[in-house]
Parts: structure tokens; sequence; C-alpha cells
């Protein structure tokens, strides 16, 4: 795809420096009837490593589309830096794509793929060569100018499509799902491998997945997206630990959420009277849902909030055992780490108790009352 060279900063319009790389002002997407992606507004920061995290449908993979230029809101406006590119094609908007089929041209070497967007833009002989040369070295290819795509890995071949998305120097850089193809163990090492691109490089990176793991493992900033709009945005750590909605809760990882009533003083009563302390529902009163994370559930009766039940399913997962305890208020997933492996198990029909810190409970809106 052929680019406009990005602007680097000594370059940049004076002002341009503060502004984000990326702005969506009410952006909406209508298929017919179907809306895709519903008045979204969002910034992304200059230098970030961006992902916009959700299930199909959610209109994840239409936002980066637009902001490709792709697609065409159906309304809203779309900025790059302070510059309105809403109406822009393709290849005048200062970004590039890197897809998850890499559209590698099978006939040339590895030297002219990530070429090809130099020449297209008339760049001269000696500096394609210095250009490309050193992208290849920067992703690790260097010495593979010779070879031909069927050559190469899927892990290298992801790499040239890197390569060749990087060396025009895009203003930002657009990610859609490019690591969906490779084996397991492959995408977690690209996972790092492309975290550490982006921090040497220090170009915008926007990257669409369904994958909770994999946003969390690369980016700065994470936009979970449900029904064509942001249910909320922030640093990994703080969806996980508190998130803001129960689809946020479900989504990013396990919760067990309990319903009940938040009494206003940090306490809230769950449905069968049992109250639990969760100082996040301090000052909040009426129906909530209480969530604590598998992994900071113990058993036995060893912190302050805890329940009774029976176990009805253990499985071993290698760096924890997983159990399923049967609970009035539903079944609950508790993580125990297999650090003693003389530690005690249990089994299913064995009875339970399972507790927890109340700093380790964050409180999200009832999904009873969402659903009524």
């Amino acid at each position: 795809m052929a680019v406009e060279e990005r602007v680097e900063p000594s370059r940049t319009a004076e002002g341009e420096g503060s502004a984000p790389d990326v702005r969506l002002e009410s952006v909406t997407k209508r298929f017919d009837d179907v809306v895709a992606v519903d008045a979204l507004t969002l910034e992304v920061p200059r230098g970030s490593f961006f992902a916009l995290l959700g299930p199909s449908g959610c209109g994840k993979t239409t936002t980066l589309r637009m902001i490709g230029g792709f697609e065409e809101p159906t309304e809203g406006t779309i900025y790059l830096g302070d510059r309105d590119v809403t109406d822009l094609q393709p290849y005048k908007r200062d970004v590039n794509t890197v897809f998850q089929s890499y559209a590698l041209f099978p006939h040339l070497t590895i030297f002219e793929n990530v070429a090809f967007g130099l020449r297209r833009r008339r760049v001269k002989g000696g500096e394609v060569r210095e250009r490309v040369t050193e992208i290849l070295a920067l992703v690790q290819l260097g010495g593979m100018e010779r070879r031909k795509p069927r050559q190469l890995s899927g892990g290298q071949q992801q790499r040239v499509a890197l390569a060749r998305a990087l060396v025009n120097r895009p203003r930002v850089l657009l990610l859609d799902e490019p690591l969906g193809a490779l084996d397991l163990k492959l995408r977690k090492e690209m996972q790092l491998f492309i975290k550490g691109l982006q921090h040497e490089v220090g170009i915008t990176f926007i990257h669409v997945t369904h994958d909770q793991e994999e946003a969390m493992t690369m980016a700065n900033t994470i936009a979970v997206m449900s029904d064509g709009h942001i249910e909320q945005l922030g640093s990994a750590d703080e969806l996980y630990e508190r998130p803001a909605t129960p689809f946020v809760a479900r989504f990013l990882g396990v919760s067990n959420l309990l319903e009940g009533q938040s009494l206003g003083d940090g306490n809230v009563r769950l449905e069968d009277g049992t109250v639990v302390r969760a100082p996040a529902a301090a000052g909040r009163t009426g129906p909530v849902a209480v969530g604590i994370r598998p992994e900071k559930i113990r058993l036995g009766r060893t912190d302050e909030n805890a329940l009774t039940g029976e176990v009805t399913e253990s499985s071993y997962i290698g760096v924890s055992t997983q159990y399923i305890v049967s609970t009035p208020h539903g079944p609950i997933t508790v993580y125990v780490q297999n650090s003693d492996p003389g530690a005690a198990t249990l089994n299913p029909g064995d009875q339970a108790t399972v507790s927890w810190s109340p700093d380790s409970t964050f409180v999200v809106d009832s999904e009873k009352e969402r659903s009524e």
C-alpha cells in the first residue's frame, strides 16, 4: 500500500506534538439497518500501543477499517493528529495496515516485498536499499533478503509484513488480528516481539484482537468493545482489577459475580442474607454484583469474606488447580497455585469453605437489573 511519508517530530506543525495520533468524534457506521459502530468517540495518544478488544461483531474491526480508510463512516469525523481524514482514500492517509493473511507477494523476494511501497513512492535506489536493510535488521531478518515468502516460517512471514508496513514510516500502524494464523507457542513469542518492536520504533500501534491475554500482554491501553461502543477503556491492570461493568468483568478473564444489595457503608447483603465486606461499594446503595477473581479466593476460612459449598469439579491445569464450588449463590471458580507439591487436594463431593479479602472485591451493576 502506498502511503505518504510520516511527518517526523522535528517537522511537526506547531501545537501538533501534543495532539493524539488518532481521534474519532461521534463516529457511527451502519450497514443497512445494522449499527456496527455507535457514536464512538476515542483518542489514541501519540506513540502508544492501543488495543481494540472484544468479541466477534462488537465493531472493533470496522473501527480499525474506518481509521485506515477501508470503510467510510456513516456519521462522525476521523482525525490523524489535527488533520481531518474522514473522506481521504487509504493511500492518502499516513497509516499502514498489517493483516492476518500477511498479503505478501509470493513471486517477489523478501527484499522486494519490503521495498514495494518505497518503489511505488519513487524513493531512490540507494535510499531503498538502506531503509529496507535497516528495517529487516530491526525485525531480525537480516541476511534473508533473497528468499521468497514460501521459504520462511509463519512467524518470519509475519515479520516481513511488519517490515513492509514500517519501512514507509507511517504515523500509525494498524494491526488487524495479525497473529490469528499462528500456533499458540509462536503467537506468544510474536506478542512479545511486536511489543518490543513498537517500543523500539515509537510509532503508534492500534491492534484489533478478540484474545484477552494478547491484548493485556501487548497494549498500554485497551478499549473493551461491545455492541459498537466502548464498555471501558484503561490499562490491563485497571480493567482486570477494577472492571466497570459485568461485561468487562466476564470478558477480561474469569470473574465470580454474586448478586446482592449494597448497604452504602461498604457492606453488601447477598441474596441469602450473608453480608460481605466490599469497600468498593461504599457510598452506593441498591442492587449490585460483588466480583472476585478466582485466584484471589482461598480454600478455607482464612479471609474475612467466606462462603461454604460443595466441590463439583477439580481440574489440574499445570500451574494451578481449578475448583468449581457449588454455593447458594451459584458456582464459584477457584484457582489454587500448585506451588507446593505436597498440598492437600479436594475432590468432587468434598465440602469446602471459600474466602477472600474485602480489598480483593470489586463491585459492578447487578446483572439482574440490567436484564429486566
